[in-house]
Formats: structure tokens, C-alpha cells, sequence
């Protein structure tokens, strides 16, 4: 059987929809799995070892046109089943212009008469993992194809080669960082969110506090279009900063998101990627729902400051941005060193 998965198109969703992926290879172990993705996700899913392909693609300027040359794409695979993650129009009627016969997905959009197999959207998406809102669909697919029933796994682990680690461990030591010291990564920006963004001056005396508390370097990591908030943290403090932001693709982020000792960020993508790859993970939570998105792994933490009109999931804060401004430096430091006086402890008892 060849089965194709229409993977997520955020970061943070696609790291979400991990064990729902999982859950489908566990249940056809033989079957020939391949995730059609934004080109991005490479970096994510190289080494995961979920997929025998990953077919990646770039838009191509008007969704129509994506939608037509992909399913050119895909038509050429010939595929028995589909699984959408998305929920958009798009991407349904990308697999059906494919010929693809079997069609999974949520009921969204306007797009059931596109789907062959479809589920409505749980009433318990907002107050539930939205880790389980992609399980939920898995485990539809696997019993209507013959699968074996089961609890979805919750885990979310991702893994990065040896060779990848050495590179970012060689791209860090290029700039005069890595030796002996703790690195901490930080994630201020956030691409499709304003409100979502803990003050960048709360970040610049945070990082003022764990350079001369821990001696720690620090590296900021983002996409191109969150250039601004490093470019003012470089103004805002002392504390020597490598400014990353925008210079590394997300296969090297990644990467470098697993060698370091701690990553303090806004609620992001790179947050998810940090928290599955084992990384220690602190993420600051305002406007947006941590019981549904929070990162998942065993090192994943998050800190939150409880006021009455948060969650309110809106991009642009109408009124005083209260979820972020009353959320102290001194509250996140204290977070932030519990975190890495225990990694510190463990890399010591590694090397002992």
C-alpha cells in the first residue's frame, strides 16, 4: 500500500502531528509512506526515520497554480490513500486532482464532497492536545484501511544525525562559542503573531542574567522576518549576543537546537522542535492556549501569567498586553535557571 500524508503547514503543527504520523507507520509497517510538505520541513522530518520519502515543493505563487502542479506531482506516484493534516480547500482538492482514491481529512473548509473519508471537528479541540486533534484522524484512517486499533502514542521525539550535531557544533565554534560554557538559545520573535511576543526588553535582561549568573552563551535563533527583534536586542543589552536570526535555514536550526543547553522562546515552532528533540525548553505563554499547543517532551516547561482575558488567540493585543508585560524577567530567570542548573548537573554526571 502507498500512502501519502499531506504534512501540516506550520512548524509547530507539523512537530504536533508527530505521533499521529507515528501511530500510522506503527500500524502499516510495511507500506510505503511518503509526507508531500512544504520544502521547510526537510530540516524537521530528515532524520525522524517515519517516511521513505519526502516529497517537498515551494508555492508557486497563486494557490491554484500550487494545487495543479502538485497534483501533476503526485498523480505520478500513484498513491492508494491520502491523510490531510491541513484543513484547507486547498489541499483537499490538491489529492483529488491527484486521483488519489482514498481521501482522509476533517470536514473544514467546504471540502467534505472532496474527501472520501471524512471526521467533523471535535468538540474538544480547544481544551484538549492538538496532538490528539491529529491522532483523532490517524485513527480513523488506520481502521477504515484494516489497521489495528489502538492508542496513538504521545510522544513527540524527534532525533538529528551525528553529523548534523558536529556541524552546528563546528557552525558555533566558527563564531568563537562552545567551549565549556553553557549555550542557551533564545526564540523572541514569532512570525505570524505579534501579541504572542514576551517584551524584548524582558529578553535583554534575561540574557543579562544568565551571562553573568552562568557565564552562558547565547545565541538568538528566528526566521528572516524576525530580524527586528534581534537587531534591537543587540541595543537593549550588554550581555554578548550571536545573532543567528534569519542566517540559518531550519535544517541548521534544528541542528543547533540540539546541541545547545537550554531554549527560552516565545510560543513558536522552534519551541516544538526544541521540546522533541530533548532539548531543556522553556516557552513563554500569553495570548495562545498552552493546554492545546504547549511543546511536548520530557524536558518541556512552560511559564504563564494567569489574567482574565487570556487565552484570547488574538495576533494584535487591543488593550495593554498584560499576559506578557506582567510576566517578570526575574519570574522566567528563575524558571530558566532551574532548567539548566539540572542540565548542568547532568552534563556532569555524563562526563564523571
Amino acid at each position: 500500500m502507498k500512502i501519502l500524508i499531506k504534512g501540516a503547514n506550520w512548524i509547530g503543527d507539523a512537530v504536533m502531528s508527530i505521533p499521529a504520523l507515528r501511530r500510522t507507520r506503527m500500524a502499516f509497517p510495511d507500506a510505503s509512506i511518503a509526507l508531500h510538505t512544504r520544502r521547510w520541513a526537510e530540516g524537521v522530518f530528515r532524520d525522524a526515520g517515519i517516511f521513505d520519502e519526502i516529497i517537498s515543493y515551494d508555492p508557486s505563487g497563486s494557490k491554484m497554480r500550487t494545487v495543479i502542479e502538485q497534483a501533476k506531482v503526485l498523480r505520478r506516484h500513484s498513491f492508494d490513500a491520502a491523510v490531510l493534516l491541513p484543513n484547507s480547500f486547498e489541499s483537499a482538492m490538491t489529492v483529488g486532482l491527484a486521483g488519489i482514491p482514498r481521501r482522509f481529512g476533517y470536514r473544514t473548509d467546504g471540502r467534505r464532497i472532496l474527501l472520501t473519508d471524512s471526521l467533523p471537528v471535535p468538540e474538544w479541540k480547544s481544551v484538549r492536545h492538538e496532538s490528539e486533534f491529529y491522532s483523532n484522524l490517524a485513527d480513523l484512517f488506520i481502521k477504515s484501511m484494516g489497521g489495528e486499533a489502538g492508542s496513538a502514542p504521545t510522544e513527540t521525539s524527534l532525533t538529528v544525525s551525528l553529523e548534523r550535531k558536529s556541524g552546528a557544533i563546528n557552525r558555533l565554534a566558527s563564531f568563537g562559542m562552545g567551549y565549556g560554557f553553557p549555550v542557551v538559545a533564545i526564540g523572541a520573535g514569532s512570525t505570524n503573531s505579534m501579541a504572542k511576543r514576551w517584551p524584548a526588553e524582558y529578553f535583554a535582561k534575561l540574557c543579562e542574567n544568565l551571562s553573568s549568573s552562568f557565564d552562558a552563551e547565547i545565541v538568538l535563533l528566528g526566521a528572516a522576518n524576525e530580524a527586528d527583534v534581534g537587531a534591537e536586542l543587540l541595543k537593549l543589552t550588554d550581555a554578548k549576543l550571536l545573532d543567528l536570526i534569519g542566517k540559518t535555514d531550519l535544517s541548521e536550526a534544528t541542528a543547533t537546537l540540539a546541541i545547545v543547553d537550554l531554549f527560552v522562546s516565545n510560543d513558536m515552532g522552534l519551541a516544538h522542535i526544541a521540546a522533541s528533540l530533548g532539548t531543556p525548553t522553556l516557552t513563554i505563554f500569553g495570548p495562545t492556549n498552552e493546554t492545546a499547543t504547549a511543546p511536548l517532551g520530557p524536558n518541556a516547561r512552560f511559564v504563564r501569567e494567569v489574567v482574565e482575558c487570556s487565552p484570547c488567540m488574538l495576533r494584535e493585543c487591543p488593550i495593554d498586553h498584560r499576559c506578557m508585560t506582567r510576566l517578570t524577567p526575574e519570574t522566567v530567570f528563575e524558571a530558566a535557571s532551574e532548567m539548566l542548573n539540572s542540565r548542568i548537573a547532568q552534563n556532569d554526571r555524563d562526563q564523571s
